[in-house]
């Protein structure tokens, strides 16, 4: 019984992550736009939930400025611009890069043969055309490069600086998946050599090229309309 009631606490703590994500592909993707007030009883329905955690998850994109609480009106959907993309990416670039410099100073043979199987299934799974594969393989190959660092404080920044734009999103724009198998590749001939600069560069420019990719592939869906956009 007690552990049935833990796992009815760890649900109900995980519906408000679900709606902010699913709320933050919407805006992401342009699906909804800035000015717009989200429905509340819509959000619900369509995860299959009730108002309660639609709400929670609603005022966790509002800490993160993706939406705002209008009074007596509801959420509105905040704007957000090209540099607000790059910001992010740039800060997650800047852990990533610190997590992989410490890696390659811990690496063990173990651990890159654990990196290298990854990073094949991986490849195998854009080859196959399976979005939602290469998504857990990729998160599979950076879990194991951040829990190698030995730092579980670093790696906890970075996941909440992930979380703040979807990795399934821009992981399946055109051009994205086959620049990541190159950083891939260059990250684990850094670690295996255990060259931590190298390490840390190749990683950084990895994640920045990423937000680039996201960037280009926004402005050519008119998620902004002109230049001042950012």
């Amino acid at each position: 019984m007690e552990t049935l009631r833990e796992f009815a606490q760890v649900q109900r703590q995980q519906l408000p992550d679900d709606v902010a994500t699913y709320v933050r592909e919407l805006i992401i993707s342009g699906r909804v736009r800035s000015g717009t007030f989200l429905r509340i009883e819509a959000i619900a329905k369509a995860l299959n939930i009730s108002t309660t955690p639609v709400r929670e998850g609603l005022l966790q994109l509002q800490s993160e400025s993706f939406v705002r609480l209008v009074p007596r009106r509801g959420f509105v959907v905040l704007g957000f611009t090209k540099q607000d993309v790059r910001d992010i990416f740039w800060a997650q670039a800047l852990l990533a890069g610190e997590l992989a410099r410490r890696a390659a100073g811990a690496m063990t043979d173990e651990t890159i043969a654990e990196i290298q199987l990854n990073e094949e299934t991986y490849e195998r799974a854009v080859n196959a055309g399976v979005p939602s594969l290469y998504h857990k393989a990729g998160h599979d190959f950076h879990r194991a490069i951040n829990r190698s660092s030995g730092s579980t404080r670093l790696s906890m920044m970075l996941g909440t600086m992930v979380r703040q734009l979807p990795n399934r999103f821009y992981g399946m724009i055109e051009g994205q998946v086959h620049d990541t198998i190159m950083y891939h590749t260059k990250i684990i001939e850094a670690l295996r050599r255990r060259d931590s600069s190298e390490a840390q560069q190749w990683m950084r420019d990895h994640i920045v090229a990423g937000g680039e990719h996201l960037i280009n592939h926004l402005t050519s869906e008119g998620i902004w309309q002109d230049d001042q956009a950012g």
